[in-house]
C-alpha cells in the first residue's frame, strides 16, 4: 500500500472510530487486560479496521496488532522471521485516551524480513502526522524534519515512563513521560527531550518511533548494547538523540 494510502487510512480510522468515543466512553467501553492495562472499544475496533484493509491490500501479509497478540501470541512469534508483515498500535497511550487527555496517537510499521521499512505516528488531537521511509527521513505533516541542533542542555534531560532506580543520583536528568509511545518519539525527535528509557520492548510501541529516530541520527538499543529491532527482548530500551549520547545515558542509568 502506498505511504499515502496508510497515511488516509489511519486518518480516516482516527475520524470514524477513535474520536467519536474520545471523552465519550461509558463504563462498560473500558476494560483491564491484566492489572494496569486497558483496552477500550475503540482499541479494539479500529485495529480491526485496519487490519482488514491491509490484509485487502495484500491478503497473505502478516498483521500484527497489539489487541490481536494479547488473544493470539504466536502472531508476535511470527514477526521476526516474516517476508512481509504490518505492526498496528490502534490507540497507543490508551490509559491517556480512556481519562480524556489528548496524548495518545495511531502507530502503524512496515516489517520486510526483520527490517522496519516504514512507520507513521497519527497524533488525532494534536493533528500531527509523522511519518518516515527507511532511507528516505522523516515528515511531519509533509515537512522534512531534520535532526534537531545540539542541545543547549548542561545536562541532558530524558524521559521514562517509570522511575529508573538510581536516576536522582545520575549525571543525567530523567521527568516522566507523556504515557504514549506516539507522543514520546516525536518529542524526542524534534529534540524536546534528548533520549527515553522503557521496560517494554513490544514492537507495536517501538518500530515506527525507532525508524524515524535512526533516519534522523540517533540510536536505539537495549541497556546491553544490542540495536533494537523486531524479536529483541531485553531488560531496558534506551533511545537517544545521538550514537554519543545514547552511551552517556547507558553508562549513567545503566551503568555497572
Amino acid at each position: 500500500m502506498q505511504t499515502e494510502k496508510v497515511s488516509e487510512l489511519l486518518i480516516d480510522v482516527a475520524d470514524r472510530i477513535i474520536l467519536p468515543r474520545f471523552g465519550a466512553l461509558g463504563s462498560g467501553d473500558i476494560e483491564e487486560k491484566k492489572p494496569g492495562d486497558l483496552v477500550t472499544v475503540a482499541d479494539r475496533d479500529a485495529e480491526v479496521e485496519i487490519a482488514r484493509a491491509l490484509r485487502d491490500a495484500q491478503p497473505e501479509v502478516l498483521v500484527v496488532g497489539e489487541e490481536g497478540v494479547f488473544s493470539n501470541p504466536t502472531t508476535l512469534d511470527a514477526l521476526p522471521g516474516a517476508d512481509h508483515a504490518w505492526v498496528i498500535d490502534p490507540v497507543d497511550g490508551t490509559r491517556n485516551f480512556a481519562r480524556g487527555r489528548p496524548d495518545f496517537a495511531v502507530i502503524v510499521a512496515e516489517v520486510r524480513r526483520g527490517e522496519t521499512v516504514r512507520g507513521w505516528i497519527w497524533q488525532p488531537i494534536h493533528s500531527r502526522l509523522y511519518v518516515a521511509e527507511r532511507g528516505s527521513g522523516v515528515t511531519c505533516n509533509g515537512e522534512r524534519l531534520a535532526p534537531p541542533p545540539p542541545s543547549p542542555r548542561a545536562v541532558p534531560l530524558g524521559a521514562s515512563y517509570l522511575p529508573v532506580p538510581g536516576e536522582d543520583q545520575a549525571d543525567v536528568r530523567v521527568v516522566r513521560s507523556w504515557g504514549s509511545c506516539g507522543i514520546d518519539y516525536p518529542k524526542l525527535i524534534t529534540g524536546e527531550v534528548d533520549f527515553l528509557c522503557y521496560r517494554s520492548m513490544f514492537p507495536w510501541d517501538h518500530l515506527a518511533g525507532a525508524l524515524m529516530l535512526t533516519e534522523l541520527g540517533g540510536r536505539i538499543a537495549t541497556d546491553t548494547g544490542v540495536d533494537y529491532h523486531p524479536g529483541v527482548i531485553g531488560r531496558r530500551l534506551v533511545s537517544a538523540i545521538e550514537p554519543g549520547l545514547w552511551q552517556v545515558v547507558r553508562d549513567a542509568l545503566f551503568g555497572d
